[in-house]
């Protein structure tokens, strides 16, 4: 956590709409700070924000603004935050295993072709979890299920890797952002940034 990703998504929107480009966010966390995309160069007045009650929800949207043609860049923050509504309106001690994965694989069958046909670019923030009782192997994971990596034509880690300080405060991040799926480039690639707060 506290990497940056919703912060180069926000970079990467600024640029979209500096040519010209319309973008949308649904912001599933609630957590949208307007003064700092601005602060990043965001124009907040043309941004579409979304902010959902439901996971089903924030996938509808997502379809119907890649179905519109009118949106170029749609970013989805995060897969983590998109709690099924039978999730929500159950009681909290109730099992919903596997629920999230299956809404998200059933939203990526139908979003896939509608982003190709509008040539749409969609982004989804996801967390890493670590999964239990792994021995060997990679204990992490990501949230949603297996669709979001079959579906994704790139995927990127993003991790902090230390902190900037000036004196005693911290004023930035030291970032690697590593490429582990790519299917329009070479992957593995990695570039290590720094993100200033």
């Amino acid at each position: 956590e506290s990497s940056g990703k919703t912060t180069l998504t926000l970079e990467l929107i600024a640029a979209a709409q500096r040519e010209g480009k319309t973008c949308a966010f649904i912001d599933a966390e609630h957590a949208l700070d307007p003064v700092y995309a601005k602060k990043l160069g965001v124009n907040i007045d043309e941004l579409l924000v979304s902010q959902p009650d439901t996971g089903e929800q924030a996938l509808e949207i997502c379809d119907a603004l890649a179905r519109s043609g009118a949106v170029d860049v749609i970013v989805v923050d995060s897969v983590a935050a998109l709690t099924p509504k039978a999730e929500i309106e159950g009681e909290m001690g109730d099992s919903h295993m596997g629920l999230q994965a299956r809404m998200l694989s059933q939203a990526m069958r139908k979003l896939t072709g509608n982003l190709k046909q509008s040539n749409c670019m969609c982004i989804f923030i996801n967390q890493i979890r670590m999964k239990i009782g792994v021995m060997f192997g990679n204990p992490e994971t990501t949230t949603g299920g297996n669709a979001l990596k079959f579906y994704a034509s790139v995927r990127l880690d993003i991790r902090r890797t230390g902190a900037i300080k000036e004196g005693e405060e911290v004023v930035g991040n030291e970032t690697r952002i590593k490429v582990v799926k790519n299917k329009i480039a070479a992957p593995f690639k990695e570039a290590n940034t720094q993100i200033m707060y």
